[in-house]
């Protein structure tokens, strides 16, 4: 484990602003802000694939060891999914 992981109270959780908020910021606070907003859609987007094309929108609960092996599963072939368009280039 991280050593700053170790106690989360000293932890600095970075999350981005609502829109609204960013509008008030300098040059500077802007970039950061812009920054931290474009690692999420980054994250969600093999969430979108588990989701909408594999149609599993909704928990199945089926038993721990199950649900972990299909959420590997699904994971890998989103994975796959995403990463088709670079291996055909």
């Amino acid at each position: 484990m991280l050593d700053e992981y170790k106690h989360p109270e000293q932890v600095s959780w970075f999350i981005a602003k609502r829109p609204g908020t960013r509008e008030k910021l300098d040059a500077g606070r802007l970039k950061v802000e812009q920054i931290k907003a474009s690692v999420r859609p980054k994250v969600e987007h093999p969430f979108r694939y588990i989701k909408q094309v594999f149609g599993y929108s909704k928990v199945r609960y089926r038993g721990l060891a199950k649900n972990n092996n299909r959420l590997h599963l699904l994971a890998a072939f989103s994975n796959l999914l995403i990463g088709e368009k670079y291996m055909l280039a």
